[in-house]
């Protein structure tokens, strides 16, 4: 909506750096806040009021006949508020509605939903007009209130948790591990995206349209595929293998930097899609529940998502710099600093519980165990 609604207006290069920005921070801060917020209010109540939030947020274009530079940053700030106020606490819930060993799955299976509706609504989006689209953003956010009527409890059966300092959460050792190599992602990804534009853009134009189309796509079922493995091996050869995985399609990309569509083109657009799919299903909804286990999430929510936000802050005024990089150079040093990322996660621990895996696996071998017998048994029969 933001987008739409600067289409419409002469702005300058700082004046669009502040809206995005203030979008960027707003949402970090109210997240910061919220999750502060969370410990002095019921949290389900918390939820049903930054729902109604967000619905009538979202219809303020609706209510305006023209805009300015100012009416753009204030709803700007107000959009972004209203998204980042809750989510804290909507992820927390989240969290401690689901059985560590099935997260993953659960958390797959949202992503895929939600990875492949909003392109196509925003594909929708571009028959209505404004007033139309901000109406039925708020319809679509005001249809989360159908919790209420489902009356979740309010009170878990699992031990009361604590509430843990900002401070707390910053002295976690294996936050930080994990934190680094989010941010370090966030950094290369945000960093690297102006240059493959450019880069595709200068030699295939239809080639970008393809990256939208096909890449979303993609991302969406490897975030359910590489949920439904971290319940299976554990989260943390799933994170390595998302970040080598994204270092090799740098890597390729980047030693055959072809003039025309070719296979490492192609290679690249199907390997990054894998690995982004499988880093945001993790970084986004697993992992810090994961590590909030024995106190409330909230804040491990508002810090673990603010590294995607503040990457867009700093992308912004550095893309008249970037695009001239040489694609070569650019694409070896985005291959180099996500292999150095993966040095954190070595001395991070897993945090799906070993007694889970242990046990996952013992019925994997009791299953293949059983098969054999009957097989055996079978054979004998005929004998």
């Amino acid at each position: 909506m933001i987008n739409n609604v600067l289409s419409g207006l002469i702005v300058t290069d700082a004046q669009n750096f502040i809206i995005w920005t203030a979008f960027s921070l707003a949402i970090i801060g109210s997240s910061i806040l919220g999750s502060v917020l969370s410990n002095k209010i019921n949290r389900l109540d918390f939820i049903y009021l930054w729902i109604i939030l967000g619905a009538a947020t979202s219809s303020l274009p609706a209510l305006l006949r023209s805009f300015t530079v100012i009416h753009v940053l204030i709803i700007s700030i107000l959009l972004g508020a209203s998204f980042g106020l809750g989510m804290p606490s909507c992820l927390a819930y989240f969290a401690d509605c689901t059985l560590v060993e099935n997260r993953g799955l659960a958390s797959g299976i949202i992503l895929l939903i939600t990875s492949l509706s909003a392109p196509l609504l925003a594909k929708s989006f571009e028959a209505f007009n404004l007033t139309v689209n901000s109406i039925v953003f708020a319809i679509l956010r005001a249809s989360g209130l159908i919790i209420f009527f489902l009356r979740p409890k309010k009170e878990f059966a699992s031990k009361i948790k604590r509430n843990i300092s900002f401070v707390s959460v910053l002295n976690d050792r294996s936050f930080i591990l994990y934190f680094v190599a989010w941010l370090m992602f966030c950094l290369v990804d945000r960093f690297e995206w102006p240059i493959l534009v450019f880069f595709f853009d200068a030699h295939a134009p239809d080639f970008s349209y393809f990256i939208f189309m096909i890449g979303p796509i993609i991302s969406s079922f490897f975030a359910l595929i590489g949920g439904l493995l971290s319940d299976r091996v554990g989260r943390k050869p799933v994170v390595l293998y998302g970040f080598i995985t994204l270092g090799i399609a740098y890597a390729i990309i980047g030693l055959a930097p072809t003039p025309s569509p070719s296979i490492s083109w192609y290679f690249y657009v199907v390997m990054s899609s894998i690995s982004t799919g499988i880093l945001w299903v993790i970084f986004f909804l697993i992992l810090w529940g994961d590590l909030s286990r024995s106190s409330t999430g909230e804040k491990y929510y508002a810090i673990g998502a603010a590294p995607y936000f503040l990457s867009d802050i700093i992308q912004l005024p550095l893309i008249p710099y970037v695009k001239p990089i040489p694609e070569i150079s650019a694409f070896s040093l985005a291959s180099f600093f996500l292999f150095l990322a993966v040095f954190p996660l070595l001395y991070a621990p897993e945090t799906l519980p070993e007694k889970k895996i242990e046990l996952r696996r013992l019925k994997k071998y009791v299953e293949g165990a059983r098969k054999v017998k009957e097989k055996h048994e079978g054979k004998s029969v005929k004998g």
